[in-house]
């Protein structure tokens, strides 16, 4: 392998790709990026065997060939060059780069050794806005709950469809959903349903959140992101991962449908009275809220008793039923921290059997997304 490559892009490239190396003492070559040239461009590579990553970087190519390297090795020393041609040449398993005045020899692995990352080669492909499907995912993906016993809640729930794209994900407690309507319908043959492991999705936000548009590849058991280069027809970009297996909850049975009580709040003030009130909020992390309609008033109270007790009025535009409902407070704070608008609704469903049923928040004049969260039930 000889070539030449700029500096930058090569440690742009590298700089995501070896987010996705894995440390692992069972199989120490995870922890490597792949070189590998193809005529005109230089492919780093990288996976840990459930996600892989393909980035390729235009460069002078004179002989073709391939070695791994250690990811963080590799990316911390291109990191210290100056933003210039760097020639690169594989001796043996060893990688000697060359720029400005500095020679520097890393020593490398037989790429025969690197796990090859996955392509999705059949089945249907889409194109969508990158930058709100990532805008999305980043709004739910904290909800997900990592669980061995019931691995479809620890990951992102997608609907693709020919208009809509409905991204959902839940631990239980609590349950976020983020609808896009396409601007152009998809060709596509059927209605597909996916969970994105919760990883994978923090990858794809890191990678592709400032990407204008990017390709899915669609398939049974893997899901291929890819963006473009700019210069050339060619792929920038190629993430994959795979799915995780199972079916997830039929969720939108528990979105409320009628309220008992319903408030208008001032999204900030709400978020700063919440974050005082836990202060003092004991273990379970929890928070009454108490609704007044004559008063239009909410008011906060909490009490621990080794720290004391809050409270705080807050002005609301409340209508329905008074009432008083305890929250974890954090999930309460998840919730209104992922909606842009400056006012929310904050609204109580009506009780079940004599339990508490789910309260809901979401933006006032956007109905794309919306935050359930199940309250404390009364010991």
């Amino acid at each position: 392998m000889k070539l030449t490559v700029l500096q930058n892009k090569l440690k742009d490239g590298l700089s995501i790709v070896e987010k996705i190396s894995a440390k692992s003492p069972t199989l120490p070559i995870l922890s490597n990026v792949l070189l590998k040239t193809e005529k005109n461009f230089l492919e780093l590579s990288a996976t840990d065997l459930e996600i892989g990553i393909r980035f390729w970087i235009l460069s002078k190519t004179e002989k073709e060939g391939g070695i791994a390297i250690p990811a963080q090795i590799l990316s911390s020393y291109i990191g210290m060059l100056s933003p210039s041609p760097i020639k690169i040449e594989t001796k043996q398993e060893n990688l000697l780069f060359e720029s400005d005045n500095i020679k520097t020899q890393v020593k490398g692995n037989n790429p025969e050794d690197f796990p090859i990352v996955p392509q999705v080669k059949d089945g249907e492909v889409i194109s969508l806005s990158a930058k709100s499907t990532c805008q999305g995912l980043s709004q739910l993906v904290g909800i997900c709950s990592p669980s061995t016993i019931r691995p479809e809640i620890s990951g992102v729930f997608l609907s693709i469809q020919k208009n809509l794209l409905k991204i959902a994900a839940t631990d239980s407690f609590r349950l976020g959903e983020k609808q896009i309507i396409l601007k152009k319908p998809l060709s596509i043959s059927k209605e597909y349903s996916l969970i994105l492991p919760q990883k994978a999705v923090n990858h794809l936000i890191s990678i592709f959140g400032q990407e204008e548009e990017f390709k899915v590849f669609l398939s049974p058991n893997l899901l291929m992101f890819e963006s473009q280069i700019e210069e050339v027809e060619h792929p920038k970009i190629q993430f994959v991962s795979k799915l995780i297996e199972g079916e997830f909850p039929k969720y939108e049975e528990i979105i409320p449908k009628s309220y008992k009580t319903e408030a208008e709040i001032q999204k900030g003030e709400f978020l700063k009275q919440l974050r005082t009130a836990g202060i003092f909020a004991g273990r379970i992390n929890e928070v009454k809220i108490g609704f007044d309609e004559k008063a239009q008033q909410i008011r906060i109270f909490c009490q621990n008793p080794e720290l004391g007790e809050h409270s705080s009025i807050l002005s609301a535009k409340i209508k329905g039923k008074d009432s008083e409902v305890s929250f974890n407070y954090k999930f309460l704070l998840d919730g209104l921290a992922n909606i842009e608008a400056s006012e929310v609704l904050f609204a109580l469903s009506k009780e079940k059997e004599g339990e508490e049923g789910p309260a809901i928040l979401k933006p006032i004049g956007d109905e794309s997304y919306l935050y359930v969260v199940m309250p404390f039930q009364a010991s």
